[in-house]
């Protein structure tokens, strides 16, 4: 079995004939996009459409063949250099065609017999979402020069606010225990199961935020203006009216979701406070203890190890997600171990056209390498049961993004909770669920509320690094309640989370979304048997072509309906039930 992947599915180096070859097609393509574009408008409008799909098709496969290539390459050698350039050069020959697809989806948006068109033709009946998503697109597009105007001043704004705010985050160091440390170097200590530990890591990271509070201060600022005046411009309401009309989401599913959530985060606090007890305090846990460890599970696992195990729980779901699993350990899917110049964290990118993925993982054997394993998988599994649409039908929306990663979690952590062998095992896997849970629920929520305040804010009002901590402790206060200790919240935790400082807006609540979504679908999974398994495939293959009301209607969901997404928040109390009897139990 190989420890590293293998990229030869798409080309055997840069200087293989196939990729120049490639690229020369590519070039090909763009400048026969430019041509088709100045000449669309004395074309039949079927004519244009066919001839718009069919090279739209094969000018996608070509980019992202080549683009995932270089990706993949830099992803476990950030020094290649040749890959840093290629990718560089591919991006720029994206936007030699930008101002050709705003004068094709701006033709196509003004056919005005275009539903007519799209049941004359098999084809087009097959791309019916993405060509009407096209006609409402329009209704938000500015004009070419406009738009051509707003991409190249973000280079010099939001974006590049958003580098200032990585630069600054990333340089900064804390000083701990006479060392200096980077930002998330301080930050994993909350990991640590030393209290001592914990609590100086926090205080030391909170006081390093004091050195680039005001200059990251003004990059958000300066990010959420240029947001609202960009949703305003293209005749948004508001950002969140953006985000969700981005997210295929309709404002009454993101109502019936937070409603749920804010009426039953007790669940949650309660958790917090007896997890909190344990640890010995008696006014809700302090912000560093979140992540204190509890129970154990020792157990180290090779990386054939891993795969049994994963192979033997997915079995009894679903032999396909099994077979697919086994396919991408033998034939060199993954990339394991960390080494220099891989990046961290870990990912799976979707090979188009060729029915598999990539995984890239830090594999050190824990058991939650296993379950990252298992998440990235499910994006892997996904990716396959859209493999039956078209090329330009594999793109779905964050929302349901996670949707299998995350199912494929909870069938891998019920199954291991349940064959724990010791309660000091059963009690790590219990409060490990949770701990995850309760970000998802908590946090993003604090984060949601927190992101909404800085919007409403920020329509007359400069915030400054003061400002910004109220917003944060007050939007913390709302969302933990009682389960933390109010003398010991976070009020930089809008400095920290990359995910303020870009114009993609409320990058928080599709969390929330994706894993009650994937809780509700589990728990219809318990309840229904291997009957799910292929209403859960239909549910998937639908992604890309459907709102998310609509994919969830394919499993007989309503999620516009408080009470499905009450019945995933509930679904975790029996764990809070659990965890306060093994951590009594053990603690006596």
């Amino acid at each position: 079995m190989n420890s590293e992947w293998s990229l030869d599915e798409l080309y055997k180096g840069f200087d293989d004939p196939k990729f120049a070859a490639d690229l020369a097609k590519y070039d090909e393509m763009i400048a026969k996009t430019n041509e088709f574009a100045a000449k669309i408008s004395d074309m039949q409008p079927l004519d244009a459409l066919k001839t718009y799909i069919a090279g739209s098709e094969s000018s996608m496969q070509l980019l992202t063949d080549m683009y995932s290539y270089a990706m993949l390459r830099s992803s476990v050698n950030t020094k290649d250099t040749e890959a840093a350039s290629i990718s560089g050069r591919l991006m720029a020959k994206m936007s030699a065609t930008t101002k050709a697809e705003t004068i094709i989806k701006k033709f196509i948006s003004e056919i005005p017999n275009l539903d007519e068109l799209i049941e004359s033709d098999p084809v087009l009946k097959e791309y019916e979402f993405l060509l009407k998503n096209i006609r409402a697109d329009q209704k938000h597009t500015m004009s070419d020069e406009c738009e051509e105007v707003a991409a190249l001043y973000n280079i010099s704004g939001a974006s590049a606010w958003s580098d200032l705010h990585s630069y600054l985050t990333s340089s900064v160091t804390a000083d701990f225990r006479g060392e200096k440390l980077t930002l998330s170097s301080v930050r994993n200590l909350a990991y640590s199961a030393d209290p001592a530990v914990r609590k100086e890591a926090y205080e030391a990271e909170l006081a390093c935020y004091e050195k680039i509070r005001d200059s990251v201060a003004f990059s958000l600022n300066s990010i959420k203006l240029e947001v609202i005046n960009n949703a305003r411009l293209r005749g948004f309401e508001s950002p969140l009216a953006q985000t969700l009309y981005n997210s295929r989401m309709t404002r009454k599913t993101l109502d019936a979701l937070m409603a749920a959530m804010d009426e039953h985060l007790d669940i949650f606090r309660r958790y917090l406070r007896l997890k909190g007890e344990v640890l010995g305090h008696k006014n809700g846990i302090p912000w560093y203890d979140m992540f204190a460890p509890m129970g154990t599970n020792t157990k180290k696992y090779t990386v054939e190890e891993a795969k049994a195990y994963l192979l033997k729980i997915f079995r009894g779901f679903d032999n396909d997600l099994a077979n697919m699993v086994e396919r991408a350990f033998d034939e060199a899917w993954i990339d394991f171990y960390p080494r220099e110049g891989k990046v961290g964290g870990a990912f799976c990118a979707n090979l188009d056209g060729h029915n598999q993925s990539r995984v890239l993982t830090n594999f050190d054997g824990s058991f939650s390498d296993i379950v990252t394993l298992a998440h990235e998988l499910g994006h892997a599994f996904h990716n396959l049961n859209i493999a039956g649409h078209r090329p330009l039908n594999n793109d779905y929306s964050m929302p349901v993004a996670e949707t299998a990663s995350t199912f494929n979690e909870n069938v891998i952590m019920n199954a291991a909770i349940e064959a724990a062998e010791t309660d000091e095992e059963k009690l790590f896997l219990i409060e490990s669920q949770l701990q995850d849970a309760a970000q998802i629920m908590c946090d993003i929520y604090s984060r949601y509320l927190f992101e909404t305040s800085v919007f409403e804010n920020r329509e007359n009002d400069f915030m400054p690094a003061d400002r910004l901590c109220e917003l944060m402790l007050d939007a913390q206060r709302r969302a933990y309640g009682n389960g933390l200790d109010p003398e010991t919240l976070h009020p930089y935790m809008w400095l920290c989370k990359g995910h303020y400082y870009s114009t993609l807006s409320f990058y928080n609540f599709p969390y929330a979304f994706g894993g009650l979504f994937a809780r509700g679908l589990y728990e219809k999974y318990m309840q229904e048997g291997a009957a799910f398994v292929p209403v859960y495939r239909k549910l998937l293959y639908a992604t890309p072509v459907c709102t998310v009301e609509d994919t969830a209607k394919v499993a007989g969901i309503d999620l516009t309906d408080k009470k499905f997404w009450e019945n995933s928040m509930l679904s975790y109390r029996h764990n809070v039930d659990e965890f306060e009897r093994l951590s009594k139990k053990l603690n006596k």
